[in-house]
Order: C-alpha cells, then sequence, then structure tokens
C-alpha cells in the first residue's frame, strides 16, 4: 500500500502548493461556508480560507498515523490495515475536493454549491461502509460503543449491520441531486438517525450476549 500513502501525501501537500501560487489572485475576502441552498453565509481572510483546511487534513492524517500505534489493540488494526489505508486517501481525497470547491467559488465562478458535495458524501458515506465492514475491534476506528469494545461478537454483529446502512446512507443522500432543497437534511439527518441506531443495537446485543 505503499503507492496509496505516497498519493494520500501528495494529495495533502498540494492544496498548499496551490494555495501559494493563487494567493495573489483570491480576493481578501474569502467565502469558507454555504448555507442550506448552496449560498456562502461564512467569510474569512483569504489566508485562513486558503491555508486551513489543508492543515486540517495534514492534522487529520497525522493522526491516523498516530493514533493506531497507542491502541491497546493495535494488533487488530493490522488485519484491516489496507483498508485503513485507502479510507484515509478518500478522507484527504473528499478535504481536497472540498477545498477545491471554495477555491474555485472564490476565483469567481459560480455555482450550486450544494448539488457539487452531494455525490462525494455519497461516495464517502459508502466507503464508510465498507470500511466497517472489515474493521476488527479496536479503539480509535469504527463504531465505538462501551458495548462494541467490550465484545468482539458485539463489535462484529454491530459494524456488520452498520456497513449495510452506511452503504443505504450514501445511496439516501444522492437523492439530493434530485431533492436539492432538502439535500442537506439527506445528508445529516440519516447520519445522526444511524448513529444513534447503531448504539443502542450495540447496547441490545450486548444485554442479549450477557
Amino acid at each position: 500500500m505503499k503507492k496509496v500513502n505516497l498519493l494520500t501525501i501528495a494529495i495533502i501537500i498540494l492544496p498548499f502548493a496551490l494555495g501559494i501560487y493563487l494567493y495573489p489572485l483570491i480576493p481578501d475576502v474569502f467565502a469558507t461556508h454555504w448555507g442550506l441552498y448552496g449560498e456562502p453565509d461564512g467569510y474569512s481572510s483569504k489566508f485562513v480560507g486558503l491555508f486551513l483546511m489543508p492543515t486540517f487534513s495534514l492534522v487529520i492524517y497525522l493522526l491516523f498515523l498516530f493514533l493506531p500505534k497507542i491502541d491497546p489493540l493495535k494488533g487488530n488494526i493490522k488485519k484491516f490495515k489496507n483498508y485503513f489505508d485507502l479510507f484515509i486517501l478518500t478522507l484527504v481525497g473528499f478535504l481536497f475536493y472540498m477545498y477545491m470547491l471554495t477555491m474555485f467559488w472564490n476565483l469567481g465562478f459560480q455555482f450550486n454549491f450544494v448539488l457539487f458535495i452531494t455525490p462525494p458524501f455519497a461516495i464517502l458515506f459508502y466507503l464508510v461502509g465498507i470500511l466497517l465492514e472489515k474493521t476488527k475491534r479496536n479503539w480509535f476506528v469504527g463504531i465505538r460503543t462501551p458495548w462494541t469494545l467490550s465484545s468482539d461478537n458485539v463489535w462484529d454483529k454491530t459494524h456488520k449491520l452498520g456497513s449495510v446502512l452506511f452503504k443505504v446512507m450514501g445511496g439516501i443522500a444522492l437523492l439530493g441531486l434530485v431533492f436539492t432543497k432538502i439535500s442537506f437534511y439527506l445528508v445529516v439527518v440519516p447520519a445522526l438517525l444511524v448513529s444513534l441506531f447503531l448504539s443502542v443495537y450495540s447496547y441490545y446485543l450486548f444485554r442479549k450476549n450477557s
């Protein structure tokens, strides 16, 4: 997976280079947040706008490198490391895509921001579903509740169902391309409901097995 790691690093470095190169072309007031209907409603200085998200991507990447090393169950992470590395690449790629959208907008290109972010959210949810299916019990990756962390059986069953639900969430998120006025809710509401349901489900499994 060295090629995957090198590609991840390249995607992290690229926005820093783009930010430096495009700095003179970007307006001093940088749009950084968009409302439910794709119109900008939050701004910052261009320095913050250009370099905050790349810095965030770098921090996320370093955390993903460091945290598994101190996991008491780090041996389990090695069992699905290839999928874990691909997930890191996907997440960094997602952040880079979001960065490029903000860059194009601030360079003067006008488009419906919500429509452009809907497909990558759908892809991210679906790939999270694949990752959940492959994860083994650990403290940093997956659906971590007191009950999944206490039992391999509860962990495996919760993640098996979670894998299906996250893939379904990806399909629901895609509906935002059609129902544009509620696209935000088609991403956020299922994510909240699934997270809550899986927490309750893991408790149910734990109680059932105890």
